[in-house]
């Protein structure tokens, strides 16, 4: 890959965290279309499903950290956002999960990981438009309560199948948490963030064991996701709660008619 190639991995990487930051994603579900299309349609590469879903989970790793740093130093200022018993629970689980399904991946062929990875888009959508209760914007997080069992078995079952595209499960984690674990948006978009984080460590570790890894290509969304994720966080404090989810469902719907005619026109 040339110098132009770079610079558009780079763009990749930003673009994606930027939205990570913004919305609590860590931006695989914008990110693999992208490195699955764009790098092709410039002339600057062409990536297998599998190599995207290294990359993506690499990305998602260095995104999701950025904001975390970036939600932490908010926090110092502002009402404490992330959930710690959320974040326990459904952090174990989805590590196991998401250890397991990358791992799996390097024995699945490049269409399974893209219907797998359009399935996810559809549920996404699906539960986004169902409604919640999570616009409570008051709720203090001590007040907060969820099942813990429904918490841990659906972490487990999103790190299984987010492992294996290469993302950390927040596009298809965060519906779980408005919809059926009714927690607040912004504490969903906050702690979301630091169980994504969590997910990307298990997936980094079973894509550093499959092997495959497009070295430079890779280094340079890493660097776009550095820099990306904490504007996007910044950002997100002057966004109503109602946008930031509208938003959040418009992308994936976006996404996954994107992917579901790649894989119909192929």
């Amino acid at each position: 890959m040339d110098a132009a190639g770079h610079i558009i991995m780079f763009f990749i990487g930003l673009i994606g965290s930027f939205f990570s930051g913004l919305l609590g994603i860590g931006g695989a579900i914008i990110n693999y279309p992208l490195l699955l299309y764009i790098p092709d349609l410039f002339h600057a590469g062409t990536f297998t499903a599998k190599e995207v879903s290294s990359i993506s989970m690499f990305q998602v790793f260095f995104a999701s950290l950025a904001g975390i740093i970036a939600f932490r130093k908010q926090s110092k200022t502002e009402k404490p956002l992330m959930h710690v018993g959320l974040i326990k629970y459904m952090g174990i689980s989805i590590l196991i999960g998401s250890l397991a399904g990358s791992i799996s991946s390097k024995y699945l062929p490049s269409e399974a990981i893209n219907i797998i990875y359009g399935t996810l888009a559809v549920i996404a959508v699906i539960l986004m438009m169902i409604p919640n209760s999570g616009s409570r914007e008051e709720t203090s997080l001590e007040s907060i309560r969820f099942n813990p069992l429904m918490a841990s078995i659906a972490a487990l079952m999103v790190g299984v199948v987010s492992g294996i595209v290469g993302a950390g499960g927040s596009f298809i984690l965060i519906p779980i948490m408005l919809t059926i674990l009714k927690i607040p948006t912004r504490v969903t978009v906050a702690s979301s963030l630091a169980i994504v984080f969590i997910s990307a460590i298990g997936g980094v570790a079973g894509k550093l064991v499959g092997g495959g890894i497009p070295l430079w290509p890779t280094l340079f969304t890493v660097i776009g996701s550095v820099i990306g994720a904490p504007v996007g966080t910044r950002v997100s404090r002057h966004i109503n709660v109602k946008v930031l989810r509208i938003g959040l469902a418009v992308l994936i719907a976006a996404t996954a008619i994107k992917i579901w005619w790649g894989i119909i026109a192929s």
